[in-house]
Order: C-alpha cells, then structure tokens, then sequence
C-alpha cells in the first residue's frame, strides 16, 4: 500500500522526536533503577515504567521523548517490595508506591546518586548531569553517541565516606550510601541551614561551596558531579550537548 506524503512525514517526524535512552548495571549485583518526570513542568514522559529490577550485567533500551524536561534516573538498593512496597522497601532510594514509583510523588528517598535530564531545552541545548545534591549510594556515568561531554561519579563514596555521613548499612556492616551534609542535618536546621542552601542561605552568593560540610570530599572523588544546590559555578557539574545532534544516551551504574 503507498503512504501519503503526510503519512510518511509524520513517521518520519514521531522518529525524530525520540531518543533512545540505555540503562546498564554493570554492578556486579541486582538494582532497582527508578524514573521520575516532574510532571509540573512537561507532561512529557519515557515509555519505560517508573521503576523495575535489572540484574547484575543486565542492559535495558527505551525511547524517551525529544522534549523531556525534568527528568531523573537512580538506582535503588537491596529492595524488598513483598512487606512495605513503599519508600522503606529499599536500603537506599526507596519511592512511594513501591517498585512502581508515584508518577507524582516517588521522587526517591536520600541518599541517592540521581541522573538528571532536561531535553531540548531554551537555547537549544540537552542539560543533563549526575547529582550528588541527595547523596551518594551508586557510582554512575552518562554519556552519549556524540561526541557531547561525559557526567558520572564512578567512585564508591561510601566506604571512606565521613562518618557523620556514613550510611545506610547492609546486613554486614558495609556503608551502602553517604549522605549529603544537608540530608545529615549537620547544623541541625535544615528550613536555615547552609548545607541545604536554604532560608538566608537559598542563593548562590549566600551559599557558596567553601561554606557546605564535606563538599571537597564529593567533588574532589567526582569532580564532573553537581555536589551540591549551586555548584554551576565549578564548571564542571551541569553539561550540555547541542539539542540538534539528537543525542542518544548511556546511563552506566558502576562505571
């Protein structure tokens, strides 16, 4: 059967309108990856549930749209659904609504590593970075099919992470995550607090990183991480990659 013209534009535009998105654990045990979209910004979101186990080694490919804004991607640890499929089902990033998270709410309980996306966004331009604004609990790497600059933390924080920092726990004794100074409650106010640049603190000038606890240690492991609220002015935290290269992208965890 012959397409119409119009029909063969609109496939060929619904194919352009879509990146393909890959996920790879290659931690040598299981994850529970979870998908946020901010739904107050763009309606737009990935055509992969928001949250599923992948096995040690194990790839998982989808399309998200061309225009998604406000997007994250973590991986939760050591989960069990069968009781509380809730935020505590997991050691570490836990969402509400168990292995399916909230498409509203299920945003992650800290400490998490957090990849983050915005596609196609003013100025033409993909931003996307790793955010250790909420901890750390799983070393991950973004990259791409061209060319653009690669995001990742591909250090395991926990182990040497600060003990005011240190945890979760596993069964052994061994630190899953470290939690940000902010999450901590260091300077026990976090509503006023300059480890979660909030209150007096909420701006880039009243919160530089030289006055959050522990940001060398976050950025000095991984350096080409956001290691907190307003580390744009590092350089190295928040990437970009031209929205006209429809770039296709790798999210690695334990790079």
């Amino acid at each position: 059967m012959k397409l119409s013209i119009a029909a063969v534009t609109l496939a060929v535009t619904s194919f352009a309108s879509a990146r393909t998105f890959t996920v790879f654990n290659q931690c040598p045990f299981t994850i529970w990856p979870a998908l946020f979209t901010d739904l107050n910004v763009a309606p737009n979101v990935p055509d992969q549930p928001t949250g599923w186990v992948q096995a040690a080694f194990e790839t998982v490919t989808f399309t998200v749209p061309d225009n998604w804004q406000a997007g994250r991607i973590w991986g939760r640890r050591n989960c069990d659904f069968s009781v509380n499929p809730g935020p505590n089902s997991c050691a570490t990033g836990g969402c509400n609504g168990g292995l399916l998270c909230d498409p509203h709410t299920g945003t992650g309980v800290p400490p998490a590593t957090v990849a983050e996306w915005t596609l196609s966004a003013s100025g033409g331009q993909d931003f996307y970075d790793v955010s250790l604004v909420d901890g750390y609990d799983l070393p991950m790497r973004i990259s791409n099919n061209v060319g653009c600059p690669v995001a990742d933390c591909p250090v395991d924080l926990g182990p040497d992470c600060p003990s005011q920092l240190q945890g979760p726990f596993d069964s052994t004794g061994f630190p899953l995550g470290c939690k940000s100074a902010c999450d901590a409650n260091l300077d026990g106010d976090q509503a006023n607090s300059p480890n979660c640049c909030s209150g007096q603190f909420d701006t880039p000038a009243t919160c530089p990183s030289s006055g959050v606890e522990f940001y060398s240690y976050f950025k000095g492991n991984c350096p080409n991480s956001y290691a907190y609220a307003f580390d744009e002015s590092s350089g190295t935290a928040l990437w970009t990659c031209p929205s006209s290269l429809n770039a296709d992208y790798t999210l690695t965890f334990c790079p």
